[in-house]
């Protein structure tokens, strides 16, 4: 056997293996994560409603801001929990993995993110876990990566949702028939739907272009 032979024989092996395993990691390590979160806002006081605004940076984004910071705490609380158990048993892992990429971006457009920045080095100041008057956007930005793989792979291999698409019989039906644009367009989506609560300005342009790339080869099809 050769080097070449048994380097990717290893990686195959590898590649499977880590269908099983890096899934399950990732959803235990952010089902903890998000159920501490939670657990903590049930069990205390409300600090959206005690907290100074001076010390907020962006304050709520549209359209939380039209709502009460009682109803926010209580969204903000029940969210982190009940998606936390879904990704813990790997149930509808898509949507709760989406739904974790919203609550924490618009926490961190609360509270994370600078009211003001000048260049792309001023931002950078706030990637870190301490505040410095900055923001302090480290610890969300990396848990919203953590979600993204969860995202567009699912829950893995040891998930309720395999369990679900094995009984139904879709295990053998599942093929990849993703046109490449609607492919790219589901990034943009992803990206978008990630940083307009932060930056509408990145946000929104995101959302469109991803818009235009989901639906130019449906219209390509239908006209054709």
């Amino acid at each position: 056997m050769s080097v070449i032979k048994l380097y990717d024989d290893t990686a195959s092996r590898l590649h499977e293996a880590g269908n099983y395993l890096w899934p399950l990691l990732l959803r235990l390590v952010l089902a903890w994560e998000f159920w501490e979160a939670g657990l903590t806002k049930l069990r205390g006081s409300n600090w959206f409603a005690d907290i100074p605004w001076a010390d907020w940076q962006k304050g709520f984004p549209f359209p939380f801001d039209l709502i009460s910071n009682d109803l926010n705490w209580l969204l903000a609380t029940w969210a982190e929990l009940v998606f936390a158990v879904m990704l813990l048993l790997g149930l509808f892992t898509r949507f709760a993995a989406v739904s974790l990429v919203v609550v924490t971006m618009v926490a961190t457009a609360a509270v994370h993110w600078p009211a003001e920045w000048s260049s792309l080095a001023a931002l950078w100041e706030g990637y870190v876990i301490t505040s410095n008057g900055g923001g302090n956007f480290k610890l969300p930005l990396l848990f919203v990566v953590m979600l993204l793989p969860l995202v567009f792979n699912g829950g893995g291999k040891l998930s309720l949702d395999q369990l679900l698409i094995m009984v139904s019989g879709r295990d053998q039906q599942m093929e990849n028939h993703a046109n490449g644009l609607q492919s790219a367009g589901l990034v943009l989506l992803m990206l978008g739907l990630a940083s307009v609560w932060v930056e509408p300005t990145w946000g929104i342009p995101l959302l469109a272009a991803s818009a235009l790339a989901i639906l130019i080869p449906a219209l390509r099809v239908r006209f054709m």
